[in-house]
């Protein structure tokens, strides 16, 4: 992938330099990585799942972390040696070690993990804050009680002075 130079947003938009960053180190993230492929569903409003394929490794192989809004999901083999016992005449099964990276959006946390039918499956929960919820407001009354004037700030009559 090529490089995107972002210097434009940084010079024109104020305040959304984070988001500028999580551009550029996403494209640096990813590359050309393209083990293990891996699927990202939407399983309800604020649900997602992710599912990496991983044949050939177990639950002790599987590493899942999450710091910072970073979900990293990693996998490493014992020593492909130490079956020395078995002979290959092909070996199209890629074993080999891999680290997958995914950042996830503000309030986005892990609810949980499964391995099925060489399938990982990393379940996601967007859970917002009740302040960060959007909420209904009624029109009517502004928040001045009934019955009391408003409080006048300057008389726009100034001749009587």
């Amino acid at each position: 992938m090529s490089t995107i130079d972002l210097t434009p947003l940084y010079r024109t938009m104020v305040g959304f330099d984070r988001m500028a960053n999580m551009i550029d180190s996403a494209s640096r993230l990813d590359g050309a990585q393209g083990y293990p492929p891996y699927n990202i569903e939407r399983v309800g409003d604020d649900q997602f799942a992710i599912e990496i394929a991983v044949a050939g490794f177990g639950e002790d192989d599987l590493e899942i972390e999450t710091k910072d809004g970073l979900l990293t999901v990693a996998g490493r083999k014992g020593d492909p040696e130490a079956n020395s016992e078995r002979e290959f005449l092909h070996r199209g099964i890629a074993e080999r070690g891999f680290l997958r990276r995914f950042q996830l959006a503000d309030h986005v946390v892990v609810t949980g993990a499964e391995l099925r039918n060489g399938l990982l499956r990393v379940e996601l929960l967007r859970e917002l804050p009740e302040a960060k919820k959007p909420r209904k407001i009624a029109i009517g009354q502004a928040s001045a009680q009934k019955g009391t004037k408003p409080k006048l700030i300057e008389d726009g009559d100034k001749s009587a002075a």
